[in-house]
């Protein structure tokens, strides 16, 4: 007979005591108590048997044990030993779960990838995050250009927003165009504290972000495209001209500052936040020397 989902306040709550689990605030430990969520979650991700889940953070399972029944295969990175035989417990029924004791920012995933899921078609990152080191985690997944399909992930809504945000917006900054250099990213469903436990002190949001082939703008230099787009963000109330000439101090005066904007159409009064990816390519384009 199936057990009963481990995402049920009555579940968790029987399961932590058994243990004796105490909550680490170190490491952002909130655990889904709601089935209805996960089941969203895994829709939205597009899970099925032809798929290879990575789950980052399984905690006691909740999420864990509802891609076991929907994925081809599953590999969780925990962090925390606490949970190892917990999560032994609470997946003992599923063949197709590999849970790996490692810090997923100093694991090879690549290597993961390759040796866990060569039988099937797509790899997808599902995942509840913790909130502490949400946007590492992300950035390096993205920056490494793993071969997977896709990143579903609960994080804090306000993180979520930024990553999401389209320009002209106040969410929308340099942590937007750095996660949408490489993903289509879209919220995909909010999600109130009430459904954690312990709760957190924030909403949360469930943000999708779909792997692009190849990002939506070429740069001469993606490293200094970053860095221009960080500089232009530097102090959001102040303009393009200023943030840049605080940037550039010592290596270039305003007018030539002024000169490079104007050459690429971009009034230098604008600020950071009103600019599209295609104006900064440009931009960055604009100030990036070889030498």
């Amino acid at each position: 007979m199936k057990s009963k989902a481990v995402a049920t306040p009555k579940r968790t709550k029987e399961i932590l005591d058994t243990y004796g689990f105490s909550f680490k605030k170190s490491l952002g430990q909130n655990f889904l108590i709601d089935v209805n969520i996960l089941k969203n979650i895994i829709d939205h991700a597009g899970i099925d048997s032809t798929t290879g889940a990575i789950e980052i953070g399984p905690g006691i399972g909740a999420l864990t044990e509802q891609l076991a029944q929907n994925a081809g295969k599953v590999v969780a990175f925990e962090i925390d030993q606490r949970l190892l035989p917990i999560l032994d417990e609470t997946l003992g029924e599923y063949n197709n779960v590999q849970v790996i004791n490692e810090d997923i920012l100093k694991a090879d995933v690549k290597e993961v990838i390759a040796e866990h899921f060569q039988s099937l078609e797509k790899v997808k990152v599902v995942a509840n995050l913790p909130y502490y080191i949400t946007t590492p985690i992300l950035m390096q997944l993205l920056m490494n250009r793993l071969p997977i399909d896709s990143l579903t992930v609960m994080i804090q809504k306000e993180v979520a927003d930024r990553m999401a945000a389209e320009p002209n917006n106040k969410s929308y900054g340099s942590l937007s165009i750095a996660v949408q250099y490489y993903t289509e990213a879209r919220v995909a469903m909010n999600v109130p504290k009430t459904v954690f436990m312990p709760q957190p002190n924030v909403d949360s949001s469930v943000l999708h972000l779909q792997m692009r082939e190849n990002p939506p703008v070429d740069v001469k230099n993606e490293e200094f495209f970053f860095e221009v787009v960080k500089a232009a963000f530097g102090q959001r109330r102040k303009t393009l001209m200023n943030n840049l000439a605080r940037h550039f101090k010592g290596d270039m005066d305003k007018q030539a500052i002024r000169m490079k904007l104007e050459s690429v159409d971009i009034e230098p009064s604008r600020r950071g936040e009103s600019l599209t990816m295609e104006e900064f390519a440009r931009l960055a384009d604009a100030f990036y020397s070889e030498d």
